[in-house]
């Protein structure tokens, strides 16, 4: 079947219940106010389209293509992150961001949060690739100092993914802490207690948590060790109240 052609189209109020779409190219079309409820999209082509203020409730899409698509307080079922997605990895975190946006816009924070993990997916793997692929795109694009700078970029990224999931993830935040309060039990045992005792190691694991969280402040501490200790504790404590505001933000 031939694809028949609809494209660079203005489509406003356009209703449709129920129906089967197929093998229709819709590139850089516009749907404003738009209701296509329960509607399937078979192999279409979405290139550059937008949608703003529709309702695609129930509809569904297969083989279909978003590449440069842009959504604004449209209605549209979150399984479309899991068929509709770009193949590229640049193309990729740009359709789950403008779908998390969208998500964010109409107040759906479980479809918004799976836009954000595919969005926090395909920029590991883009920023990686550019920086390490040998593929043509990204040896073309990120050439010389572009390709040291995006190297950091990625660094910087991974590093945060590790301490809290780049704000997504409070287990990662937890387990950061976590770590924080063992090396400061290490540290404790080593250089002002008896490193050889066993006792000194078990000592120091239960009076870490009270050194990191500030309710014990022991004196044999010099004073910069301690400053150390406080300034890390409120950028912990920053990054999970920045959780916190994003989690509720989104409600």
């Amino acid at each position: 079947m031939s694809k028949q052609d609809l494209h660079n189209h203005l489509f406003v109020r356009l209703v449709a219940k129920g129906r089967h779409f197929q093998n229709i190219d819709f590139r850089y079309c516009m749907f404003e106010v738009c209701y296509l409820r329960g509607c399937v999209f078979d192999s279409c082509d979405f290139t550059g389209c937008r949608f703003s203020g529709s309702n695609f409730h129930g509809s569904t899409f297969s083989g279909c293509k978003f590449d440069y698509a842009w959504f604004e307080r449209t209605l549209i079922d979150d399984s479309i992150l899991n068929t509709g997605c770009p193949g590229p990895e640049n193309l990729k975190l740009k359709f789950a961001r403008t779908l998390r946006m969208n998500y964010q816009q109409i107040g759906d924070a479980q479809s918004a949060n799976k836009a954000i993990k595919i969005e926090l997916e395909a920029t590991q793997l883009h920023l990686y690739k550019a920086w390490r692929s040998a593929e043509s795109y990204y040896r073309k694009n990120y050439a010389g100092w572009n390709r040291l700078k995006v190297f950091g970029q990625w660094l910087n990224f991974r590093t945060l993914d590790i301490v809290w999931g780049n704000g997504e993830s409070p287990w990662k935040l937890l387990r950061t802490a976590g770590i924080i309060v063992g090396a400061v039990s290490i540290i404790h045992a080593m250089f002002f207690d008896d490193w050889r005792l066993v006792d000194s190691y078990i000592s120091a694991i239960r009076k870490a948590p009270q050194v990191f969280f500030g309710t014990n402040t022991p004196a044999t501490y010099p004073a910069w060790y301690l400053t150390v200790i406080l300034v890390t504790r409120l950028i912990m404590f920053g990054f999970f109240m920045s959780i916190v505001i994003k989690r509720f933000n989104r409600r």
